[in-house]
């Protein structure tokens, strides 16, 4: 591992994606700032981090606060320049249309798209002047349309979908390189199993096609890839999905 003079913030950095994200940018010599609700739960993805000879600090943090967002991105620039910002905030939400509350839709909306604006205006701020720096955000099926009982779900991340094509727009000529990735799957969560599990019951669960389900550490090789791409080159849009994916 070659340590660089660079920060890579995560922000929803969960326990599968967000935590694969932050050991692959680790392992490649960045010091990572990771930030998600109930930031004690960050203690064993730094202490994994920090074994292997990386460098990692983590914060509670709740991305739909402006303040919150700010501070976050401030200090993990303190710590070294920041070259990569990853959001990762999930919100899938699954409730017929009837059943989607004034709140809950308000509520996913904040957590999936408006932290987003927050999280790419802020990075943008601190990378403009040094003209240089990576800006990526976490999209999914929903990103490209709705399905039933994806009211909430759906809008949000198309709007989150459309903030990252606008700020590409801006920022690319800026030599800021901003994308969207479209993980077009269910990925090996704990949650995603549970969901298969109550659907299809407990041998379906345990036993499942491997093409079927997305590891997190390839969505974490995939956002390597972004980063690693020629400015001549750039992606402002990639999707991914299993070779098993019907699509």
């Amino acid at each position: 591992m070659t340590a660089r003079n660079a920060t890579a913030a995560v922000i929803g950095a969960g326990d599968f994606i967000g935590a694969a994200i932050a050991r692959k940018f680790a392992a490649e010599g960045f010091t990572v700032f990771a930030g998600r609700r109930n930031g004690d739960k960050l203690a064993p993805l730094l202490a994994d981090i920090r074994q292997a000879g990386g460098k990692a600090f983590g914060r509670s943090l709740d991305a739909r606060k402006e303040a919150d967002v700010t501070a976050f991105l401030q200090e993990a620039d303190r710590a070294a320049p920041l070259e990569v910002c990853i959001f990762n905030v999930g919100a899938n939400v699954n409730f017929p249309i009837l059943d989607t509350t004034e709140r809950v839709f308000r509520k996913v909306w904040e957590m999936a798209c408006y932290s987003g604006f927050l999280t790419g205006r802020e990075a943008a701020r601190l990378m403009l002047p040094r003209g240089r720096g990576c800006i990526f955000f976490t999209g999914a099926t929903a990103s490209m349309r709705g399905g039933t009982g994806y009211a909430a779900f759906a809008a949000a991340k198309a709007g989150l979908r459309a903030v990252a094509q606008a700020a590409a727009r801006e920022l690319g000529p800026k030599n800021i390189h901003v994308a969207h990735l479209v993980i077009d799957s269910g990925v090996d969560t704990a949650w995603v199993r549970e969901r298969i599990k109550e659907r299809e019951g407990a041998e379906a669960a345990a036993n499942l096609d491997p093409g079927r389900l997305m590891r997190p550490e390839a969505v974490a090789e995939s956002y390597w890839a972004l980063y690693c791409q020629p400015r001549d080159a750039w992606s402002s849009e990639m999707e991914i999905r299993p070779f098993g994916e019907k699509w």
